[in-house]
């Protein structure tokens, strides 16, 4: 029996973004004063910033030809790098508009952490090459849900386009559901 621990760790600096509680039962809820303690850069062109990080690593072992892993999977967000322009936001229905926004980011990132905990936990590892696998598929999950941000950025015109704003709503709660299902299966298993 052989055990291995690997860590890996993934920053995504998004313009606006999230925050997470590790028990995976709902995303954490944002709020200005507590997440968005960095100085606002002036030359962005965005009204706030979120940085935020994603970490893995596994303990593997390997008994009679099979891989089984025990993964810590996390999310945290860096207060100390996040920013938002006060000055852009002293309106109450903008401020609450971007923070609504915002928080549509931190639902997404609370769906990553969900699936790549389910994902990564759920597969059957070769013995020869699992770690190029784990990383392989964390990768391909990590690049999924960066370009998910992008689009949801995109497509809300940063949370400006409040019809686009509503249909990303939509979708996000919905695959919200689906993740928290599909965990909730592999769990009863």
């Amino acid at each position: 029996m052989r055990k291995l621990t690997l860590s890996i760790l993934l920053v995504l600096i998004l313009p606006i973004t999230f925050g997470f509680k590790q028990d995976f039962t709902e995303p954490v809820q944002l709020d200005w004063e507590t997440y968005f303690k960095g100085n606002a850069d002036a030359r962005s062109p965005f009204f706030a910033l979120t940085a935020m990080t994603w970490k893995y690593s596994y303990e593997s072992t390997i008994y009679r030809n099979r891989v089984v892993i025990k993964l810590k999977n996390e999310i945290s967000i860096d207060k100390d790098r996040s920013w938002v322009k006060w000055d852009k936001i002293k309106d109450p229905n903008i401020s609450a508009s971007l923070l609504h926004h915002e928080q549509g980011h931190v639902d997404i990132q609370y769906i990553l952490l969900s699936e790549a905990e389910r994902v990564l936990k759920n597969r059957n590892y070769s013995v020869k090459n699992y770690k190029a696998q784990i990383s392989q598929l964390a990768n391909e999950i990590s690049n999924y849900f960066d370009t998910m941000q992008r689009n949801y950025d995109e497509e809300t015109e940063h949370g400006s386009n409040h019809k686009m704003q509503a249909r990303w709503d939509k979708i996000i709660s919905d695959k919200m559901d689906e993740s928290r299902a599909a965990t909730l299966a592999n769990d009863s298993r």
